[in-house]
């Protein structure tokens, strides 16, 4: 009996040594540049794609439409992403650069719809997992 329990004890010693040392979550955005990450995040917006939203977003990112003065947290986008999945908007997209300056970067996607634009201002940090989104205002001129 004390041969069996010590023979236990030291199986689970064992599986939880091992699963200490288990693999982090490796970020495949974090090498990526500035227009990388506003190409994922047009992806995201206008094509429904969910496969890197949940390295895109900042902790502390907010999301504000000027239509309706909403404002959402990162808890809330990400399960609008995540409703909206797979669903392709018909619409022209293309996105700029317009200031990049050290750990900071303001970009701009616009979306050309047949009777309306939307435009997205997106605030973007580089923090020490590679750049994030931490802002996106929408204005639809």
């Amino acid at each position: 009996m004390k041969k069996t329990l010590s023979t236990i004890a030291t199986a689970l010693l064992m599986i939880i040594s091992l699963s200490s040392f288990a693999n982090p979550v490796i970020n495949p955005l974090k090498e990526k540049d500035s227009k990388t990450i506003v190409f994922t995040y047009v992806e995201a917006i206008a094509l429904g794609s969910d496969v890197y939203n949940k390295y895109l977003f900042a902790d502390d990112f907010e999301y504000r439409n000027t239509a309706n003065s909403h404002t959402f947290n990162k808890k809330q986008y990400l399960k609008f992403l995540n409703d909206t999945k797979g669903l392709s908007f018909n619409c022209e997209t293309n996105y700029q650069i317009l200031d990049e300056t050290g750990k900071s970067c303001v970009a701009k996607a616009i979306m050309t719809f047949a009777n309306f634009t939307r435009v997205d201002y997106i605030t973007m940090v580089k923090t020490l997992d590679g750049w994030k989104v931490s802002k996106v205002v929408t204005t639809y001129p």
